[in-house]
């Protein structure tokens, strides 16, 4: 992936596939990509909120998306995020989350 357009572009696609195959509610890209920082070693942050708890469906998203997005993916949900300690990181998520 190049860019958050071309990233955004192939989620919206999944999107019902995603929806329906692992309960995707809502998904957003955050980090380098979001804020354009990139490098040609960067993995692709995404955020992810379930309908319901996706078990071991998580690890098969990770998989999923990897394979769909060409690079690494690390996902976070909401409580990932609340888990954050470190204040300024977790608002630099928040700040850059660029919802699909």
């Amino acid at each position: 992936m190049k860019d958050l357009g071309a990233i955004i572009n192939v989620l919206k696609e999944l999107l019902p596939e995603l929806r329906d195959r692992f309960g995707v509610s809502k998904i957003a890209v955050f980090g380098s990509f979001s804020k354009g920082s990139q490098t040609k070693d960067s993995d692709i942050d995404i955020y992810v909120e379930f309908d319901k708890v996706p078990g071991l469906k998580f690890m098969e998203l990770a998989e999923f998306l990897e394979n769909a997005l060409g690079k690494k993916v690390d996902l976070i949900t909401p409580i990932g995020l609340k888990t954050i300690r470190n204040r300024k990181v977790k608002e630099d998520i928040e700040r850059t989350l660029t919802y699909v």
